[in-house]
C-alpha cells in the first residue's frame, strides 16, 4: 500500500475541506508568492488545494498545479482564480508534462510525505525535468535535530475551526516517532462540538536530514543555492526548525 494515495487527510472529500481552515496564508506561501514575480511560469508540485498557483496566476503567467489527490483538486478548481491555472492530477514522483517552468515549488512540507529515500530521489527529479535552465527550485522540509513533532500532542494542538458547511470543530493533532526509521505518524482529528460527528485521518512523514539531501540534490542534477532556516529568509544555522532550499540545475 503507498500512504501517499491512501491518506484520507488529503483524499477524504469531508476532511480535505478542512484543509485550508488549517492550513490558510502563511510564511511559506507569502515568501513563494514573492519569489513567483518574476517568474513567466511556475510549476507548483503537490500544490493541494491550489491556494498559492492561484493567488500566483494572472498577468500572463503560466501557472500548472500538480496534485495526486482529486479531492483537494476538486476544491483548487473551483476557488476564486483557480480558473488561470492549469491543475493536473498526477504524483509529483513520476509526472512528466513535457514542459519547463522558471519556477518549481514543493511547499507545506509535502516534500515529507515521500518516506522513502527513493521517492525522494524520484521528486526531486521531477523537479529538474520541469526547470528552465536558468530556473529555481525551492522546497521545505523540517529539520529532524528540532524534533517538531514532540510538540504534537493534543494538549499543545487543540484549536476551534469553523467551517463554513459543517459547523464549529475541535481539531488536534497527535504523534509517536519509529525510532528505526524516524518516520512520524500523527494523527488528525477534527471532533464537531456537539459530539455527532468525529473526522480521523492518519498520516507518515519523514525527516530526511541535510547530508542525504545534499546527495539527493546532486544525484538528481540539481544544485542549492541557499538554505534558510525558517521563511522569515534567515540563512539555516544548526537546531532551526526548517531546510528551505533555493536553487536550480547543477
Amino acid at each position: 500500500m503507498d500512504p501517499m494515495t491512501e491518506d484520507k487527510l488529503y483524499h477524504d472529500a469531508d476532511l480535505a475541506s478542512f484543509y485550508d481552515l488549517d492550513n490558510e496564508w502563511m510564511e511559506d506561501s507569502e515568501y513563494c508568492f514573492e519569489m513567483a514575480e518574476k517568474a513567466k511560469s511556475v510549476l507548483d508540485l503537490a500544490c493541494g488545494t491550489g491556494l498559492l498557483a492561484a493567488a500566483i496566476a494572472g498577468e500572463g503567467k503560466r501557472v500548472t498545479g500538480v496534485d495526486m489527490a482529486p479531492a483537494m483538486l476538486a476544491i483548487a478548481m473551483a476557488r476564486e482564480g483557480g480558473g488561470a491555472v492549469t491543475f493536473v492530477e498526477g504524483d509529483m514522483r513520476t509526472v512528466r508534462l513535457g514542459q519547463r517552468f522558471d519556477l518549481v515549488t514543493v511547499t507545506g512540507h509535502a516534500f515529507q510525505c515521500l518516506l522513502t529515500r527513493e521517492d525522494r530521489l524520484a521528486a526531486l527529479k521531477t523537479i529538474a525535468a520541469h526547470l528552465e535552465d536558468k530556473g529555481r527550485f525551492i522546497f521545505d522540509s523540517r529539520n529532524p535535530a528540532a524534533e517538531e513533532w514532540r510538540d504534537w500532542t493534543r494538549d499543545e494542538t487543540e484549536r476551534v475551526l469553523d467551517h463554513p458547511k459543517l459547523g464549529t470543530f475541535l481539531a488536534w493533532n497527535e504523534a509517536s516517532q519509529e525510532p528505526e526509521t524516524g518516520i512520524v505518524t500523527y494523527e488528525t482529528h477534527y471532533q464537531n462540538l456537539i459530539g455527532t460527528k468525529h473526522y480521523q485521518a492518519t498520516s507518515r512523514i519523514a525527516f530526511p536530514d541535510r547530508p542525504e539531501l545534499e546527495a539527493l540534490m546532486k544525484e538528481a542534477g540539481l544544485r542549492p543555492a541557499q538554505w534558510l532556516g525558517d521563511w522569515t529568509g534567515e540563512a539555516f544555522t544548526p537546531g532551526m526548525p526548517e531546510f528551505v532550499v533555493i536553487g536550480g540545475k547543477a
